[in-house]
């Protein structure tokens, strides 16, 4: 399972590195790669990204692009900025429910009745599994600091402006904002989408290699430096600020160049008490929510559209009954298009359930500080939801769905 889950993660980033890098590679195949940082002692946001625009995307067509199942790109009907305000979309139920669309999307007066476009967003912006529940308590993340490494971030967008405490980049081309970086610290910490939102964000945008005439070589040289500045920073934060677990939205192939050296500097932070939660750090998967259904519901979820495929096929299951299941596709996140723009992403990868995982964690260190990885993924396996689904009249077990209600609960009862 493992081999097929690195392929996925590895797919994805390369469709995510495409997306990010299509406008420039449109004029031009070699980017150019900076690094800017505080100085000694300094913490603070280095520089402002501008918003992305993304018109290009949908562009002038005139016809309505139809879904493929088939297909391996996870945005077949992106929508994202689009002026359809022209189409006639009254029979375009089944792709409207499988488009990615944003806040910058202009629709025609007249919609199928199924499709409520903001309905989906805001069921999209909703963490799930109950999570708000926790933040009623007062359980948010508050006093626990939260890093990421990512690619280009609108620093100023209003589901995590106030969070950030720094922003600075290492080996990261361009100056505008990633669709990629918005997303995950609005799932992170976002005020109204994020797991902790009220969690202290440390951001480092960073790229995982080089792009030359069009062709990506791995390097995780840059993630290692990423990984020891976050370890610098650490160190000059108060005890009751350190920094407890980095979100690295990125599968460690074994065979990509310097992958040893980001393993190490990962060890390096754990002696710190960092915990680096990645793509393949621990036995984890991501699930898929039908856009309109309840993300509270646990009922609602089944195996994530990048991998369906694999679960449903004969005797599969079995493979999955340690693998802890993490909300990935159908979110409504933070768009890098405006300061309060949001996009609805139908499918989205793993790297949307690496922000989760280290949302939860954080949750967790408030509770309880002493906490550790090992505990807390115990605990986890041990208080996950299991449903059953059904397919094609057969039903299977699937699960353990993560629980963060009980998750918190059984922490409670270690202080």
């Amino acid at each position: 399972m493992k081999q097929m889950k690195s392929r996925i993660i590895v797919s994805f980033a390369a469709l995510v590195l495409l997306t990010c890098c299509q406008r420039q590679t449109q004029g031009e195949l070699n980017l150019d790669y900076k690094t800017e940082i505080n100085g000694t002692g300094e913490i603070g946001i280095i520089k402002k990204p501008i918003p992305a625009d993304y018109r290009f995307i949908f562009g002038s067509k005139t016809v309505f692009p139809s879904y493929d199942d088939q297909s391996k790109d996870g945005f077949t009907i992106d929508l994202r900025s689009a002026n359809l305000s022209k189409f006639d979309l009254s029979g375009k139920s089944l792709e409207l429910l499988r488009s990615t669309f944003d806040s910058k999307t202009v629709w025609p007066e007249s919609l199928p009745a199924v499709f409520l476009p903001d309905t989906i967003m805001d069921l999209g912006k909703d963490p799930g599994l109950n999570i708000r529940t926790l933040h009623a308590l007062g359980i948010t993340g508050k006093n626990v600091s939260l890093a990421i490494i990512d690619q280009t971030l609108l620093v100023d967008h209003i589901e995590y402006k106030d969070q950030l405490r720094l922003y600075e980049e290492i080996h990261n081309p361009g100056d505008e904002a990633s669709m990629h970086g918005s997303a995950v610290a609005s799932i992170a910490v976002g005020k109204t989408v994020g797991v902790a939102p009220n969690a202290d964000l440390y951001y480092i945008a960073e790229t995982h290699g080089v792009l030359t005439n069009g062709k990506f070589a791995w390097d995780l040289s840059y993630l290692a430096q990423s990984i020891d500045r976050i370890c610098e920073i650490n160190k000059s934060l108060p005890q009751e600020k350190k920094i407890r677990v980095v979100s690295i939205s990125l599968g460690i192939n074994g065979n990509f160049h310097n992958s040893k050296m980001a393993l190490a500097s990962i060890k390096k932070a754990a002696e710190q008490n960092i915990y680096v939660v990645f793509c393949d750090s621990d036995n984890f998967m991501g699930m898929f929510r039908n856009p309109l259904l309840d993300p509270n519901d646990f009922s609602s979820y089944e195996p994530g559209l990048v991998w369906s495929q694999f679960y449903y096929k004969k005797d599969s299951q079995k493979k999955y009954k340690d693998t802890v299941m993490i909300p990935m596709d159908s979110r409504c996140v933070a768009s890098p298009t405006g300061t309060s723009d949001y996009v609805f992403y139908y499918e989205g990868g793993l790297s949307w359930s690496v922000p989760y995982v280290a949302g939860v964690y954080a949750l967790a260190c408030q509770v309880y500080p002493k906490i550790t990885p090992t505990v807390f993924w115990e605990i986890v396996r041990r208080t996950g939801e299991t449903i059953i689904l059904t397919k094609d009249g057969n039903g299977s077990k699937f699960g353990c769905i993560i629980n963060p209600v009980k998750i918190i609960e059984e922490i409670g009862k270690l202080t």
